[in-house]
């Protein structure tokens, strides 16, 4: 009777051992494999995702990261500078093989920046190029300035005397060269006017009542820049409610899927398109290039191109 005790208890405390062990194996953190398999794990941040645009950037980081048998994380920080900031910050403690971010402020980026650097993680900037470039690997961005002068060009030929306001994203630095390039091709067009630049923040919501406000300002407005396709749709719309749709020419930067769409429709003139799969793609590259050991460029430059109503119907069906 004594034996089948003393067993018993040595059964319960092995098997209590054997727990401990495997709750302290499942417990410990997983360095660059990606979680649930093999491979690396990689992360993305994008200023947001309600963006046509970042989601085919995304799509072209994910076809390269995946191909290669690694995962993707992707975060979306809906324009919040803190909330990227503290998602860079958790996946910095996953210690992925790699982190691509699309900076929604391109100054407040540097503690971030510092922190990947210590921790050895090697950081790749994507559209929106950063104040501090010497603490990332590299920066894959379209030619934002220009693809400001395209748009301003474009303008110049329908209304060469036209009274322009800009809705601007001051905060980020791919819209800083897009306006840079708008204005200096303006220059040189001696009728043209800058009547006004306000914070359209680079999305329909936001642009829609500032928009509203600069029509109720200036009664000779006939033009709008907004830096990018959503903030053109809702500087279209709010045109479109004053009754003065057909009277103020709109032209932008991105030429995603709605831009054309729009321009097809006669309420967008034309928009400078980028290729964000193809950013994504060469930012993917970059980080394995790297990774195997092999020089990175620092800027990666990726043109742009017009899109008007005579093509706008070849970039759809090519999207």
């Amino acid at each position: 009777m004594k034996l089948r005790t003393l067993s018993i208890k040595l059964f319960l405390f092995f098997s209590l051992v054997g727990s401990v062990a495997v709750l302290s194996l499942t417990g410990c953190k997983r360095s660059s494999p990606a979680p649930g398999g093999g491979g690396k794990l990689f992360g993305v941040s994008f200023q947001t995702m309600n963006d046509p645009f970042f989601v085919d950037l995304n799509k072209g980081l994910t076809a390269v990261i995946e191909a290669k048998g690694d995962q993707l994380v992707t975060l979306d920080a809906q324009f919040n500078s803190l909330k990227q900031k503290n998602d860079v910050a958790d996946l910095l403690q996953q210690q992925p093989a790699a982190i691509f971010i699309n900076p929604v402020n391109w100054e407040g980026v540097k503690g971030t920046l510092i922190e990947a650097k210590r921790k050895n993680v090697p950081v790749i900037i994507v559209d929106a190029p950063v104040s501090d470039p010497d603490r990332v690997l590299c920066q894959v961005a379209s030619d934002n300035v220009e693809a400001g002068r395209l748009a301003c060009e474009a303008l110049a030929k329908v209304k060469p005397e036209a009274k322009v306001v800009i809705l601007h994203l001051s905060v980020n630095k791919a819209c800083i060269d897009r306006v840079e390039g708008f204005k200096a091709e303006t220059a040189k067009h001696t009728g043209m006017k800058i009547l006004d630049t306000q914070e359209g923040k680079g999305a329909a919501e936001t642009a829609r009542p500032v928009m509203r406000d600069l029509l109720g300002r200036f009664p000779e407005l006939d033009a709008a820049f907004p830096i990018n396709d959503p903030s053109a749709t809702g500087a279209i719309s709010a045109i479109e409610a004053a009754g003065r749709a057909g009277q103020v020419t709109a032209v932008t930067v991105d030429g995603s899927r709605e831009g054309a769409a729009a321009i097809l429709s006669g309420k967008l003139h034309s928009t400078s398109a980028q290729f964000p799969r193809e950013i994504g793609r060469i930012a993917a590259e970059k980080a394995y290039e790297h990774l195997a050991g092999r020089p990175v460029a620092k800027d990666i430059t990726v043109p742009v191109k017009l899109i008007t109503k005579e093509n706008a119907t070849s970039i759809i069906e090519a999207k």
